[in-house]
C-alpha cells in the first residue's frame, strides 16, 4: 500500500484527492494537512508520497519542507516559475533518489491536447491559446496554458519557423499575454471548470484542438498515476506526459 498524505486537504482539489486516495485499492490515506497544520509532521515514517494542492504563495515552501524531510512530492498547485523550480532542483541535489513531480494539469485529455498541439505547431503559420476557467481561479493565464505555449514555441523553433504574423498597431490589452511569441488569452466565467483551446491557422484552413474538464474528478486518474510513479524518476519532473505512453 502506498501511504499518501495530502496538503491542502480541505481545498476544492484537496477534498477530491482525499476521496480518490481513500477509494484507491493500492493506497491508504496517511495525514491531511491544511494551512494551520504543521507540514513537518509528514515524514518517511508515515508517508511515501505527499500530494501538494495548496496555494501558489505557499507551495514552494511546502515542497521544500517535504524534500527536507525526505518525502516524494506530487504537486498540483499552479504558479510555478523556472526560478522556483531551480530552487527545488537545488534542494533535490542534496537528497539523491528523491523526486518532485509538478503537473500543470492532471487531466489526461488536456495532456493529450498539448501533445497533439506540439505535433501540429510546425505545420501552421499562426497559433494562439485560449484558456477558460471558473472565476475563483487565482492565477491567469493558467499554468496549463503557459506550459502549452512553451511547448508550441519549442516545436516551432525546432522546425525553423518564423514569428507568428500579427499586424496589430494598437492594443489595449485584448491580445492577451505573449508567452514565447504565442498569444495566450484567459477567460474567467461562472459555470466553467477548466477548458483549453489551441487554435492553428494557415491560409484557407484552421485547426482547433480543445480539451474540456467539466468536473474536478477528471483530474483524479492523473493524480493517482503520478502518485504511483513517484520515486521512479529522481529529481524534478514536470508534465504528466512523461508518465504516458506517447
Amino acid at each position: 500500500m502506498i501511504r499518501v498524505s495530502v496538503i491542502g486537504a480541505k481545498g476544492r482539489m484537496g477534498q477530491h484527492v482525499v476521496a480518490a486516495v481513500r477509494n484507491a485499492k493500492d493506497m491508504e490515506l496517511a495525514l491531511t494537512i491544511d494551512s494551520a497544520d504543521d507540514i513537518t509532521a509528514i515524514t518517511p515514517e508515515n508517508t511515501d508520497v505527499a500530494v501538494e494542492f495548496s496555494v501558489p504563495s505557499a507551495s514552494l515552501e511546502n515542497v521544500r519542507a517535504l524534500v527536507k524531510n525526505g518525502v516524494h512530492v506530487v504537486v498540483g498547485t499552479t504558479g510555478w516559475t523556472e526560478e522556483k523550480m531551480d530552487i527545488v532542483r537545488a534542494d533535490l541535489a542534496e537528497h539523491p533518489g528523491l523526486s518532485v513531480f509538478i503537473a500543470p494539469n492532471f487531466a489526461i485529455s488536456t495532456v493529450l491536447a498539448e501533445y497533439f498541439a506540439a505535433q501540429a505547431a510546425k505545420y501552421f503559420e499562426s497559433a494562439e491559446i485560449v484558456e477558460l476557467h471558473h472565476p475563483d481561479k487565482v492565477d491567469a493565464p493558467s499554468g496549463t496554458a503557459l506550459h502549452t505555449a512553451h511547448a508550441l514555441a519549442a516545436a516551432r523553433q525546432a522546425a525553423g519557423m518564423p514569428s507568428i504574423p500579427d499586424n496589430t498597431q494598437m492594443d489595449g490589452g485584448s491580445r492577451g499575454q505573449v508567452v514565447d511569441g504565442i498569444h495566450v488569452h484567459a477567460v474567467r466565467l461562472r459555470g466553467l471548470n477548466a477548458h483549453e483551446e489551441i487554435l492553428f491557422g494557415n491560409a484557407g484552413e484552421q485547426l482547433v484542438i480543445r480539451a474540456d474538464s467539466f468536473d474536478r474528478t477528471s483530474f483524479m486518474p492523473g493524480v493517482l498515476l503520478a502518485v504511483r510513479k513517484a520515486g521512479t524518476r529522481a529529481g524534478l519532473s514536470v508534465g504528466l506526459d512523461q508518465y504516458l505512453d506517447l
